[in-house]
């Protein structure tokens, strides 16, 4: 852990050590490797939003096959499967999800060693939260007719999905923020499956339950492609450092060293 000057208050001490000094080391082609995979996230999360956007202005493209995909789920809709989805629905609702979120990151802010993976958590889904907003306002693209919902009419915008968005940066960014800190290959592989198979649940979830078309979730998880990108991108510019390397503290202002 580094040191601070003589005469720094307290306060500014157990800030600095909670929210600030979180470092780890790696060799440099891994440091390069991770913003290489920051970059291609974020560049292929947002070539794949820009085409279904294109789709749905122009009603081709990515959506060119929204209708007939939303009338082949309606011929497998059964009671037991309504109501597995259902439950889906409701965890990763717009009520659940966020108290779920919550309780994570302030455990995990009360509890770790460091408070900077739960807040850039924090920061990720804020941030989900905006762009599916903003978005779908200018957008105002119509859900699917309100006779097909199984849980309720919903007239609000469609494009993109909040549900899908929500669970999707949940799911992965918990998951980088996680194994990131693990040498342990095979773990973090077996996880991001879990995660991608969390989100083909969700995405399934909403269709079936016919809210939503799918160029909608297809936009969502591009967009949590890219939020992806941005925190490896952040997370790795505050923390990775390579040994012997000089180091400038964030918010401090002075040189911090191990």
């Amino acid at each position: 852990m580094s040191e601070l000057p003589q005469g720094k208050p307290r306060w500014w001490r157990v800030f600095h050590e909670k929210f600030v000094v979180e470092e780890r080391y790696m060799e440099p082609k891994a440091r390069t490797a991770l913003y290489r995979t920051a970059t291609v996230l974020a560049a292929v999360g947002l070539a794949v939003f820009i085409a279904a956007l294109i789709g749905v202005t122009n009603n081709d493209g990515l959506a060119a096959a929204d209708k007939s995909e939303e009338q082949w789920l309606l011929t497998v809709r059964s009671e037991p499967l309504t109501t597995i989805m259902i439950i889906l629905a409701v965890v990763f609702g717009p009520v659940a999800l966020p108290v779920i979120i919550l309780a994570v990151t302030v455990a995990w802010s009360i509890f770790a060693k460091h408070a900077w993976r739960p807040l850039l958590l924090a920061a990720a889904m804020l941030t989900g939260v905006i762009l599916a907003q903003v978005i779908s306002r200018i957008v105002g693209r119509q859900r699917p007719p309100l006779d097909l919902m199984l849980f309720g009419p919903d007239g609000s915008a469609s494009f993109p999905s909040g549900h899908v968005l929500g669970a999707s940066d949940f799911l992965l960014v918990t998951t980088f923020l996680i194994f990131s800190r693990y040498r342990n290959p095979k773990a973090a592989v077996t996880s991001f499956i879990v995660a991608v198979a969390g989100i083909f649940l969700i995405v399934a979830c909403r269709l079936y339950l016919g809210y939503h078309w799918v160029s909608d979730t297809i936009a969502s998880v591009s967009l949590s492609l890219v939020i992806l990108g941005a925190v490896i991108a952040v997370d790795t510019w505050r923390t990775a450092r390579i040994p012997g390397e000089a180091v400038t503290g964030v918010l401090s202002g002075e040189p911090q060293g191990k």
